[in-house]
């Protein structure tokens, strides 16, 4: 399984896509869990949102350190990513 993070500078249309969750955790910034390609969850977020909206994507294969992000967010991603100096998940 794979983790991207994904910001939006609007919140998109439908949250439906090749993901098993996807799930808010600030204004504008997304954390997704899917089995598919950077290219593939790009492109369904981009077909979610306006024409004019910005949107970057990006794996996320280590815990990054946050503050600030909705509840959970932090317990979440360390059941998904590996920790600094240690093999991604799933090796």
């Amino acid at each position: 399984m794979n983790v991207y993070l994904a910001w939006t500078s609007e919140p998109p249309d439908d949250l439906e896509g090749p993901w098993t969750e996807a799930r808010p955790i600030a204004p504008g910034l997304l954390l997704l869990e899917s089995t598919e390609t950077l290219s593939v969850v790009y492109h369904a977020l981009k077909w979610s949102l306006s024409d004019e909206a910005s949107l970057i994507v990006s794996p996320v294969d280590r815990t990054p350190k946050s503050r600030g992000m909705a509840p959970g967010t932090m317990s979440w991603l360390r059941d998904r990513t590996s920790r600094q100096g240690e093999p991604p998940a799933g090796w």
